[in-house]
């Protein structure tokens, strides 16, 4: 091409060979010639189409074009495009929250439709009721048990009490009666050997003495064992109070389990994957349906290991979304993840057995995006995007060298 166009300039600039175009010139040989003659004109070449004058004009503004476009794109790339690191294996993403109950039991009501926005708080569905409001009558009524046991054993402490004290004047009676009988014993005693009084009497003397010190000896024995009855009732008290306890952390669960019947939104977002319905029998930890915090979504960009090199945190990041026709929404780089897609795949590779073939890798890299309003509707998890970060911002190598 570049042979022809000097051609045609030098074609151009010898006007003594060239000179004006005259009329014979612009008609066709055809038209000139003689009858006899047109079939030998027929055969002869055709002139080339590089000889005329618009032609070579126009090759020109074409040539001058492409050089023009080159220089500004090797401009752009230099001073902006290489810069730009930009990877098609990009989502987006959410954290969605599966929704299961606590307990089991047939589904009673359902308050939500699939596609539905819900708040954090609002009830999804309920289980029946029945079996768990039956769970809390029962540890109440084990409450209530324990609690009269307690209550027994508290009067019957007050009236060991009293026979404490009863035992206790016993006690005092029987020692005022061995005082006495000793007292008779040791009158009779010099008596006695003084043949005073018969023998008898000094011996039934000592006899009553001996039959007072056995009556305080009981006498102790009945307080003693009174006052121990009074431990043994506060320890039953004590073992009541421990099952009334227990009821109450029984009763605590059963309302607990009663209140998990109601099954509420954790987060606000829009339902979706509804399975739950209308009389189905739920287990605890069914998967029934998940909640989309449409609000909160964000990117995950897979980007090559290759490069990562000049990507850092805080970067700005330019999001193309296929699903609206390629608009672009503004994104900046949040986090990157502690590993490579394949280390948190099911099966990791294992590179130190066998055959050995080198891939490269990809880490997903955390996008966060604020969407328009217009947009907020209309972006879910899974749409894919295309995402383009420039590397000039925040500090990386490649933002030094630009600043140079």
């Amino acid at each position: 091409m570049c042979e022809h166009l000097a051609s045609a300039f030098r074609f151009e600039t010898n006007p003594a060979k060239d000179g004006p175009l005259s009329q014979t010139d612009t008609e066709s040989p055809t038209e000139t010639a003689p009858d006899g003659a047109a079939d030998d004109t027929a055969k002869a070449p055709r002139p080339s189409p590089l000889k005329r004058r618009g032609v070579r004009i126009t090759l020109l503004v074409i040539a001058l074009g492409v050089l023009a476009l080159g220089g500004y794109w090797l401009t752009a790339y230099l001073t902006n495009g290489r810069y730009m690191v930009s990877t098609d294996d990009a989502y987006m993403q959410a954290d969605t929250v599966v929704v299961s109950p606590r307990v089991g039991g047939y589904v009673r009501d359902v308050f939500v439709e699939e596609n539905e926005q819900v708040a954090a708080g609002d009830p999804l569905f309920r289980i029946d009721q029945a079996d768990y409001e039956a769970q809390v009558a029962q540890a109440q009524a084990q409450i209530d048990a324990a609690r009269a046991d307690a209550a027994g054993l508290g009067a019957q402490i007050s009236e060991q009490q009293a026979a404490v004290e009863r035992a206790r004047a016993n006690l005092a009676s029987a020692r005022a009666d061995l005082r006495f009988a000793r007292e008779e014993e040791q009158r009779y005693a010099p008596l006695a050997e003084t043949g005073a009084v018969a023998r008898e009497t000094y011996a039934q003397k000592r006899s009553q003495r001996d039959s007072a010190q056995a009556a305080v000896a009981a006498a102790q024995a009945e307080l003693t064992a009174a006052i121990r009855r009074i431990g043994t009732l506060r320890a039953q008290v004590g073992q009541a109070q421990a099952r009334a306890e227990g009821g109450e952390a029984q009763r605590s669960a059963a309302n607990t389990d009663l209140g998990s019947t109601i099954v509420r939104a954790s987060i606000a977002g829009r339902v979706g994957n509804k399975t739950v319905q209308l009389g189905q029998l739920v287990q605890p930890g069914t998967r029934t349906m998940s909640i989309v915090p449409v609000g909160q979504i964000y990117v995950t960009a897979n980007f090559k290991e290759t490069q990562l090199g000049e990507i850092r945190p805080g970067q700005r990041a330019t999001v193309e979304i296929d699903a609206l026709g390629g608009r672009e929404i503004a994104g900046r780089v949040d986090s990157f993840a502690p590993g490579t897609g394949a280390q948190f795949s099911l099966l990791p590779p294992e590179n130190a057995t066998g055959n050995f073939t080198k891939i490269v890798q990809r880490v997903p890299v955390r996008i966060a995006i604020d969407p328009p309003a217009d947009l907020r509707s209309v972006l879910v998890p899974g749409l894919s995007v295309v995402v383009t970060v420039d590397t000039r911002t925040g500090g990386g190598a490649a933002a030094e060298r630009a600043a140079r």
